[in-house]
């Protein structure tokens, strides 16, 4: 008979962030390395390399372990669906460290059943409207600080004094454009993007002359 085999599923958002917290905890619940896959990449989808390696490989009986019942998703229906294809479709048992009760190898009788599946959708909306909190929350900052005065994004690039008279020697021939990009300090997209304002102005003031 085969013998059933342990697997552990560790996700980061990006690859930036660290997994050794999850890494840890499938280490201490005796998941061998070779059988832990990890993917550092968002869990909007399940497009994910190493989680649709791991799917192929479980087996009816197997386990499966992740640290916290969002790992498997990012909203209410995708880990709804997921717990449904590993466990009902597939045939394995789901233990989330961070939450006793939701062992599959627990209270297989009709009422565990049930306990597991309540505690499952419960978690699974609660982790759905913190993530929809927290991002109410960043809006919500950003507003209060833009009304602050607060900047975001890259600065708006220092246009130097003397830009139009670089301008002009540039369009006169006097210089190249690469000495007008170094006399002015710009970076090429910068400095044609500061031109287009420039000749806009130029424009506006010719307009206006002849009005008068």
């Amino acid at each position: 008979m085969e013998r059933k085999k342990v697997y552990g599923y560790v996700r980061v958002s990006s690859s930036d962030q660290n997994e050794e917290r999850q890494m840890t905890a499938m280490r201490a619940a005796g998941v061998e390395e070779c059988n832990i896959y990890v993917d550092k990449q968002s869990g909007k989808d399940f497009n994910r390399p190493k989680y649709m390696q791991l799917r192929k490989r479980l087996r009816q009986g197997d386990l499966l372990y992740i640290l916290s019942i969002d790992r498997l998703g990012r909203n209410y229906s995708e880990v709804q669906e997921q717990w449904r294809i590993l466990t009902k479709q597939t045939g394995i048992d789901i233990c989330v460290i961070d939450m006793p009760l939701l062992d599959t190898r627990n209270g297989k009788d009709l009422l565990g059943t049930f306990i597991a599946d309540l505690v499952l959708q419960i978690l699974s909306f609660v982790a759905e409207s913190e993530r929809d909190n927290i991002r109410k929350r960043q809006v919500q900052g950003i507003a209060a600080a833009k009304a602050k005065g607060v900047k975001f994004g890259r600065p708006e690039a220092v246009v130097p004094r003397e830009f139009p008279v670089i301008v002009k020697e540039w369009e006169e021939k006097r210089i190249s454009f690469g000495e007008a990009l170094e006399k002015s300090g710009m970076s090429q997209a910068t400095f044609y993007r500061k031109l287009r304002e420039l000749r806009r102005i130029r424009e506006y003031q010719t307009i206006n002359k002849c009005t008068f």
